[in-house]
């Protein structure tokens, strides 16, 4: 389990909707940058380096879709670079297609971080007593997405040891791709009536229900938890005004704010550093 998802739930939470939100709202391209770059590094401490550069064939040949995408339909701005199809293709439409490039991979980033670090116990410890059938369908929603996964990979592997089809053919893939998904289908439709069955049976939202869990608000959460906060105080104290991209580009002053948002980005990878490098120290002493 890596360090920073062992803090409590409220922590992990607040977190997260706090730099999802921060991404989302600036179009500032040093925020996107800052914002993109420390999702990318946590995911990448998550996950592992050979995952990560996966992830990057996948989205660097987006960021240069929508890039390019922005300046065949948004004709703004007053450096003209060359004309297409007599419209004009403008420097800033450019910049501004790579600002909102940078905005959807830094929140997709986070939220894949999200789901990595808040997982299914952690959710219905937030919101099971507040909303609790809600919470229950969003838990296993979001749980079902791994699952199923690793359930084809199952199912495939079953279907390809049984010699049900080969893979050098297009129609075996195809047949053996229906039964994989009627499988998958069925399989599903099971889980959910036992997933059901078993939380009815535990009485889940019924009034005056206790709950067990193991999660305690400790000092280290506290200190994180003030961290967040005091970080957060002073990305929106220095916080640059709207950033424009037409007629012309705003000039891009230092501010404050954009090393608090740097802390604030990077909070989870540091501690990774921080324990990896303790867990090594402490290795060395035996």
């Amino acid at each position: 389990m890596n360090a920073f998802s062992s803090y409590h739930p409220e922590v992990l939470m607040l977190y997260f909707v706090t730099v999802v939100t921060l991404s989302m709202l600036s179009m500032n391209p040093i925020f996107l940058a800052i914002a993109l770059f420390g999702a990318m590094c946590y995911f990448a401490s998550l996950e592992g380096i050979k995952k990560f550069l996966t992830s990057i064939c996948f989205y660097f040949p987006m960021f240069i879709l929508i890039a390019v995408t922005n300046p065949l339909f948004s004709h703004n701005g007053e450096t003209i670079l060359f004309f297409l199809n007599d419209n004009p293709v403008t420097f800033e439409a450019i910049i501004y297609g790579m600002a909102i490039a940078l905005l959807i991979i830094a929140v997709m980033y986070w939220f894949k971080c999200y789901n990595n670090v808040m997982t299914t116990d952690k959710f219905v410890y937030l919101f099971g007593r507040v909303i609790p059938k809600l919470s229950l369908i969003l838990s296993m929603a979001l749980r079902f997405t791994p699952l199923f996964k690793e359930q084809i990979k199952k199912i495939s592997k079953a279907q390809k040891t049984m010699g049900l089809y080969s893979s050098k053919s297009i129609s075996d893939k195809v047949m053996g791709g229906m039964r994989v998904f009627s499988a998958l289908l069925t399989w599903s439709l099971e889980n959910a009536i036992d997933t059901a069955d078993s939380m009815r049976a535990r009485g889940y939202g019924l009034p005056g229900r206790t709950s067990f869990s193991l999660f305690t608000f400790a000092k280290r959460d506290f200190i994180m938890l003030s961290g967040i906060i005091i970080t957060l105080i002073a990305v929106l104290i220095d916080i640059p005004k709207g950033f424009s991209y037409y007629p012309v580009i705003s000039a891009i002053d230092m501010r404050f704010s954009y090393f608090a948002l740097a802390v604030l980005m990077f909070i989870p990878f540091l501690t990774e550093v921080k324990e990896n490098l303790k867990w090594k120290y402490l290795i060395s002493k035996i």
